[in-house]
């Protein structure tokens, strides 16, 4: 004998959990209007080490020099092994190297100020930079040892308008980068080999985040359109009111404690949208069938009976899914971790979503068996009014 199944009355709490759903979207959306997302490298643009280190590297001392320095928005994160370290800064590593050039000739007095750094001319071949300096004289600057050979290679003086023009054969960003590498090992007592240095500009930023945007939006789209012809419009304006439920929760959530939003995450926001879509749409399958098998049963009713039917396989899935992300979350590294985070807030959210708003929405909008009876068509092929 089976034992027959104890029906949960979701729907009736649905007014309940419609107020909670009301007050955490209105949260989020005021977190994110008044704390904003913390965009990360890929949106800002900036600059990304990749360094690797002689012995397990030691991220609090590595964290500390990047503080000193005034970065901003420094991260030091492991990736592949503990003596691989990723720095990532919001800073282009040429600008900081000029705002540090500026206090250090501001320092020699007389008003000695960097007017502004040119290319050199093309004589000058394998020069790096000139530096346009007024107030000072090229003996000056020869005497404080500004511009050591050891430290920026061959190093030309020359006049032109009053003005000295140091030209270098090492970039000042390398000179600053040098510097700071040097700096990290004097506070780790490693030895660091400098893997790859990148930069990323922020007008690809700027594109990146557009094109983001514009993935998720046709995304929802997509997802009901596919509903809609699978199911019926009532079904998609449920699914698409739970997917941006669940979007904006999670973003409500990284803007609230102010974490990275970086391209993982993004990733993750699109990877959530399949996966409640999915889940809502095994609900909304088995509320199709039951509709066409309980015809005189009260729709509430019938809703009730198709999410405890799927109430299992939910759990499950979500359960399975969760093992893996804990995992990403505590050993895949940090440079994964945003991706894991987004995706257990999110699943959360969806999971919550697909039994408490997509199929309230559905109810509330007044679906019926009729809505999801295959109509009958006359001998001249068109659809007759009535259902026999």
């Amino acid at each position: 004998m089976t034992k027959e199944l104890r029906i949960i009355d979701f729907m009736g709490v649905r007014h309940y959990t419609s107020a909670l759903s009301i007050i955490i979207v209105i949260i989020s959306l005021a977190s994110l209007a008044i704390n904003g997302l913390k965009l990360g490298l890929d949106f800002t643009g900036g600059t990304q080490l990749e360094l690797l280190f002689d012995r397990p590297a030691d991220l609090d001392n590595i964290r500390g020099v990047l503080e000193k320095e005034e970065l901003k928005s420094p991260v030091a994160v492991l990736f592949g092994s503990d003596q691989e370290v990723m720095i990532r800064t919001q800073d282009q590593m040429k600008v900081k190297a000029q705002e540090k050039l500026t206090t250090q000739i501001a320092a020699l007095g007389s008003g000695a100020a960097l007017e502004g750094i040119e290319r050199p001319a093309r004589e000058l071949e394998g020069f790096a930079d000139t530096l346009v300096i007024a107030n000072v004289s090229a003996e000056a600057l020869q005497q404080k040892a500004l511009f050591s050979p050891e430290t920026y290679g061959r190093v030309e003086y020359q006049t032109r308008e009053g003005k000295t023009l140091v030209v270098v054969e090492n970039s000042i960003d390398s000179v600053y980068l040098r510097q700071i590498i040097a700096d990290i090992e004097q506070a780790t007592g490693a030895k660091i080999q400098l893997r790859s240095s990148e930069f990323v500009g922020p007008q690809i930023g700027d594109e990146l985040r557009d094109q983001g945007g514009l993935g998720m939006l046709v995304a929802f789209a997509l997802v009901f359109l596919y509903v809609a012809v699978q199911f019926q419009w009532k079904f998609s304006t449920g699914a698409i009111i739970g997917l941006v439920h669940d979007v904006i929760v999670t973003l409500g959530f990284f803007a609230f404690f102010h974490w990275d939003f970086d391209l993982t995450v993004l990733a993750a926001i699109l990877a959530l949208i399949g996966y409640s879509i999915n889940d809502t749409i095994v609900i909304y399958d088995r509320i199709r069938e039951n509709f066409r098998i309980l015809r005189k049963t009260d729709p509430h009713e019938v809703i009730n009976i198709s999410i405890t039917q799927t109430l299992g396989r939910t759990i499950m899935t979500s359960a399975s899914v969760f093992i893996v992300l804990f995992c990403l979350y505590f050993i895949a590294g940090e440079v994964l971790q945003g991706f894991a985070l987004a995706l257990i807030i999110g699943i959360v959210a969806g999971t919550y979503s697909s039994v408490y708003i997509c199929a309230n929405i559905t109810a509330a909008l007044g679906i019926t068996k009729e809505d999801l009876m295959p109509k009958a068509k006359a001998e001249d092929g068109t659809e007759l009014d009535e259902i026999p």
